[in-house]
């Protein structure tokens, strides 16, 4: 499997991140995610899943 392989889309990812207010961060950095912590990763992916979910349920 690609490393660069992104399960999500950037747009969501963006979105997500904007609502846990965790863009701020990637913006300072010139839209590197490396600076992003974990936490803060894995809260992206719990509310992706969350988002995903909803949608099944639809």
């Amino acid at each position: 499997m690609s490393k660069n392989r992104h399960l999500i889309s950037e747009n969501l990812r963006e979105e997500i991140a904007r609502e846990l207010g965790v863009y701020e961060q990637v913006k300072k950095d010139g839209g590197s995610w490396g600076n992003v912590s974990s936490k803060d990763c894995g809260n992206i992916v719990s509310k992706a899943i969350e988002i995903a979910n909803r949608a099944v349920e639809q």
